[in-house]
């Protein structure tokens, strides 16, 4: 790789690592190729970038990007693949669906906002985090919730009003 391409590479992903908010760093070597095209797949279908680079060039860019990334640099070590993405915890449930049928990619780390995630096992924690779209739609169901009950209440104490007074007026004419 030439002085040129390293600069380049360097560059982009320092403006990936400034542009978004969530990236995942994983292991995913002695993968066939098959399988890495499989990967690949997947994970343009689920909007998530998926590169492969050194770990010297990922560092520069870290160390270049506008975020403190410092606790991610241990997980710079060995085959390393990144899992760029717009919803924090798209690419550890896309890790454990391809993991149902392979081993790999294994997850070194996680970056989601400015909280680091070390280690495999945080993979079903990160999981089980709800992105910003299933915040914001639980929270509109939540306060939805009390309008609808209240509209409940009122047009079925309306019915029993009417026909308590359908009632009433009927004896009042017998």
């Amino acid at each position: 790789m030439t002085k040129e391409q390293k600069v380049s590479v360097i560059e982009e992903l320092t403006q990936k690592f400034n542009e978004g908010s969530f990236f995942y760093i994983t292991d995913s070597s002695a993968l066939t190729v098959e399988q890495v095209n499989n990967l690949r797949r997947l994970c343009f279908e689920k909007e998530i970038e998926l590169r492969v680079a050194k770990n010297t060039l990922i560092r520069k860019a870290m160390e270049q990007s506008d975020k403190d990334f410092e606790g991610v640099y241990d997980a710079l070590k060995g085959p390393t693949s990144i899992m760029f993405a717009n919803v924090s915890n798209a690419p550890a449930k896309l890790i454990e669906e391809f993991r149902k049928n392979h081993e790999k990619p294994i997850l070194k780390a996680a970056s989601i906002d400015s909280d680091v995630f070390m280690g495999d096992d945080q993979l079903k924690v990160l999981a089980n985090l709800k992105s910003k779209e299933e915040l914001v739609g639980e929270i509109i169901g939540l306060l939805q919730s009390p309008a609808k009950n209240v509209i409940s209440a009122l047009s079925s104490a309306g019915g029993k009003i009417a026909g308590i007074l359908k009632t009433l007026s009927e004896k009042d004419a017998a």
